[in-house]
């Protein structure tokens, strides 16, 4: 049976913050598949991952065939989150339009909800305009020269939010923004950004210090003065601490106490999640991103190396997007952090087993089958193994954000 590895591309409002993930299939097979059973693959990969994307902040959108729209694979999703892209019928034959209008009736009503192309704006399609909750179009010499009366017509006859896709240049944001549309999806969002250099705020450069001492187990002391120093950070910390799910039989009083129960070595991803939590639009996609990647670096990461090394992948990860938030080359931020000389070489050079890894995470996030196959081949994770930490990633990275 063909092994399909899961790709994603992040579906961002007008500020470029996530929303939702469209997830693909990659095959690593040359023999053939049928779509319905990539469906059924991906669903099952989610079902098994044991991701709890029901409480998630973002929704999931799965591209499906008519085919599978039936398949008892829905019943295994929660459909809270779960957005079904539906494609239109081969030659929009009217009474398939029909018969396809019942099934997706059954899906709605178990609570999913339905995508489909901007030609379900057309006559033929009046029985689906109704059950649209999104409807997705791009710029193409079809529909640039009516765009506005397009998107008009979109909103009168399904009511349906429109995302913008296939969005490849700053010019195709502006002109759907213009229309005020506010989803977005497109390869523009992966493509580096030439930022502008920016001076870190007061609770970057807090936290920068703290994960620098932290790193370089410096005096309990030195830590205490610096939490002290931000009001906001040792409060924030506090609560995290005495939260429930620390589980701990007495309320924490002290920052002190905090370092001691929390140990060097949490601190430090703590402080390094701050770093890249930037809240300014230009990075929100970037932030987002790195927590995806430094989350599914350790899961896989726990399959075959320490904990230490484990803790290492999750920094690379995390860390590998901070040059274009801050619009800094790599190698100047790698000067003010205090880290291991593999993970700096994997985050400048992308060499030795985090430079690895941190490649084949980079590759999830498109459908560039090649770059995930030259990825894949240097390293001995299963696909499966590859999957199931892409989809917990994305499900603990929401939670945290």
């Amino acid at each position: 049976m063909d092994q399909l590895s899961i790709a994603r591309q992040p579906i961002v409002d007008a500020h470029r913050t996530v929303v939702a993930y469209e997830l693909f299939n990659r095959s690593q097979s040359t023999t053939s598949h049928s779509l319905s059973s990539d469906v059924s693959f991906a669903l099952h990969a989610l079902v098994e991952s044991g991701a709890p994307f029901s409480i998630s902040h973002c929704d999931l959108f799965i591209n499906t065939v008519h085919q599978a729209l039936g398949g008892s694979h829905w019943d295994f999703i929660d459909p809270a989150k779960t957005v079904i892209e539906v494609p239109m019928i081969p030659g929009h034959v009217p009474e398939q339009i029909a018969e396809s209008a019942i099934v997706l009736e059954g899906l709605r009503a178990r609570g999913f909800r339905l995508s489909f192309r901007h030609s379900v704006v057309a006559p033929v399609y009046k029985p689906w305009q109704e059950l649209a909750d999104f409807v997705k179009i791009e710029l193409s010499p079809a529909t640039e020269p009516n765009l506005p009366a397009l998107i008009a017509a979109i909103r009168a006859r399904t009511g349906a939010i429109v995302v913008a896709e296939k969005i490849e240049t700053a010019a195709q944001f502006e002109a759907f923004k213009a229309q005020g549309v506010d989803r977005f999806q497109g390869f523009w969002f992966s493509v580096p950004e030439v930022l502008q250099p920016r001076v870190l705020t007061p609770g970057e450069l807090t936290a920068l210090e703290l994960f620098n001492l932290v790193r370089k187990e410096a005096p309990l002391d030195a830590v205490e003065l610096v939490l002290k120093k931000d009001a906001a950070l040792g409060l924030s910390l506090l609560r995290i601490i005495n939260s429930a799910a620390m589980g701990l039989k007495q309320t924490v009083t002290s920052l002190r106490q905090v370092v001691q129960l929390m140990g060097y070595q949490k601190l430090a991803r703590w402080s390094a999640m701050l770093m890249t939590s930037a809240s300014q639009s230009t990075t929100s996609l970037l932030g987002a991103s790195a927590v995806v990647r430094g989350r599914m670096m350790e899961l896989l990461a726990q399959h075959n190396m320490t904990a230490d090394e484990a803790g290492s992948a999750f920094l690379v990860g995390l860390l590998s997007q901070l040059d274009r938030m801050l619009g800094t080359p790599m190698a100047t931020v790698l000067e003010r952090l205090a880290l291991d000389p593999a993970v700096s070489d994997a985050l400048l050079h992308r060499s030795g087993k985090f430079g690895d890894m941190l490649n084949l995470v980079v590759a999830c996030e498109s459908d560039d089958e090649q770059a995930f196959a030259q990825a894949f081949a240097h390293l001995g994770y299963s696909v499966h193994q590859v999957n199931m930490a892409h989809l917990e990633a994305l499900a603990w990275a929401d939670s945290v954000n």
